[in-house]
């Protein structure tokens, strides 16, 4: 996982997670990554520092990170219907038409990831292992 600063060509700044650098350009290249402020898909890398943390000798995320990721956790989870490894399928099935367009999220592998954001269908990995959950 990679996290870039990033800014829309209104000028607003945010930052988001992504899988790998690779997988930034694929979801920019498609028009897929947005301006939470504006909306605007105009959006580009800024310089950014990284934040480096030394915690028993191990790296760790600032306090800060880890709260806000706890956070996005708790949103998705309350939000969200969790599917498991039928990820792929449902988000297929959304995009066609076949079943009713809801928020959603599972596991997919990078292959099968890769895929749907070629045939066009928005996903995007989250900084968190999911709960797991019944279907």
């Amino acid at each position: 996982m990679i996290r870039y600063a990033l800014k829309c060509a209104e000028g607003h700044d945010f930052e988001s997670w992504f899988a790998s650098g690779d997988a930034f350009d694929t979801l920019a290249d498609k028009g897929h990554v947005t301006c939470p402020d504006c909306g605007s898909t105009k959006v580009e890398k800024s310089l950014m520092a990284p934040r480096v943390g030394k915690r028993e000798g191990n790296l760790a995320p600032s306090n800060d990170t880890e709260r806000q990721i706890a956070e996005l956790k708790a949103k998705v989870e309350a939000e969200s219907d969790y599917v498991g490894s039928t990820f792929v399928s449902e988000a297929r099935a959304m995009h066609d038409g076949t079943k009713p367009q809801r928020s959603i999220y599972g596991e997919a592998n990078p292959k099968e990831a890769i895929k749907l954001l070629e045939d066009g269908i928005p996903v995007a990995p989250l900084p968190f292992t999911p709960s797991r959950k019944a279907n």
